[in-house]
């Protein structure tokens, strides 16, 4: 096949593509979308994550064309290999035309969700233990995952089936509609590795974009991002009581409640990929 550049979705395809670059010699760009060498997958297994190091060690002081998902990510790579990898977040469309969060809402009950991957680290277990301090609310946990299966066992011995629901995975178009129902979009990733320390995930801006204030970790780039744009709170708890205090916090102000749903519109305006594609299309203009 004849192609112009070949792109590397992270460091387990660039291998691949490295060696394919230098056999073509074809231009190659290095689309990180995470810390790869500090996901949870490789913190603890000395062995596979050692591999790897020497992998990135290798290539990536080699790549003249690579971007990642937040500045935390860059300024390591930088910093580590002298390269000028750039930022491009992965940002949602604009939600033009959908209704809003209120109009939206079927039930007087306080809806928090999740929506992603159910996976470890995620802080999806503190929420569900901090659902036993709370009155008319519940959990919607949206996705599928490693330990989905731990996390429904863990409902059923707290006696929470009625409280905490799996949705399981859903179509974009879907799941919108069940975002926009939210009181509160949770981002509790635990500090299990340098990936999620600095991990500016997508559901943050999918909660964002549908009006839906945040309770995630108070971490470089979800903590700073929070603050600016002035949409929820940060927390470091691990305490199931500790967050179902802050729960109650938020429910119980209804001013607070509609300022950051008004905050969240105006940062949706900014943080949409109407605005975002922009850098990937003259990312890719001075290649092609």
């Amino acid at each position: 096949h004849q192609f112009d550049v070949l792109v590397a979705n992270d460091l387990d395809t660039l291998p691949a593509n490295f060696l394919i670059s230098r056999i073509r010699k074809t231009k190659l760009v290095y689309d990180s979308h995470e810390y790869f060498t500090e996901v949870p997958e490789l913190v603890n297994r000395n062995l596979a994550k050692g591999i790897w190091e020497k992998l990135e060690r290798w290539m990536v002081p080699k790549m003249r064309h690579s971007y990642t998902v937040c500045k935390s990510i860059a300024d390591i790579y930088n910093k580590k290999y002298g390269i000028d990898m750039k930022v491009i977040r992965n940002l949602p469309y604009s939600h033009s035309g959908y209704p809003d969060a209120e109009s939206s809402k079927k039930t007087d009950e306080k809806i928090i969700i999740y929506q992603g991957s159910v996976n470890k680290g995620r802080g999806l277990e503190l929420v569900i233990k901090s659902m036993q301090f709370l009155d008319n609310v519940r959990f919607w946990i949206i996705g599928e995952g490693d330990i989905l299966s731990d996390l429904k066992i863990l409902v059923e011995k707290l006696k929470l089936d009625t409280v905490v629901l799996f949705k399981g995975r859903m179509l974009p178009e879907e799941l919108i509609q069940y975002t926009l129902q939210a009181d509160a979009g949770i981002s509790l990733e635990e500090n299990t590795g340098l990936n999620y320390y600095y991990a500016l995930p997508n559901k943050l801006f999918d909660y964002i974009s549908s009006g839906v204030p945040v309770v995630v970790s108070d971490f470089p780039e979800m903590g700073s991002l929070v603050r600016k744009y002035d949409i929820g709170i940060t927390t470091l708890t691990s305490d199931p009581q500790e967050l179902a205090a802050i729960f109650k916090s938020m429910f119980n102000d209804p001013e607070k409640i509609r300022r950051w749903k008004k905050n969240c519109h105006k940062a949706a305006l900014d943080l949409c990929w109407e605005n975002e594609e922009k850098k990937l299309l003259d990312f890719y203009s001075t290649l092609i």
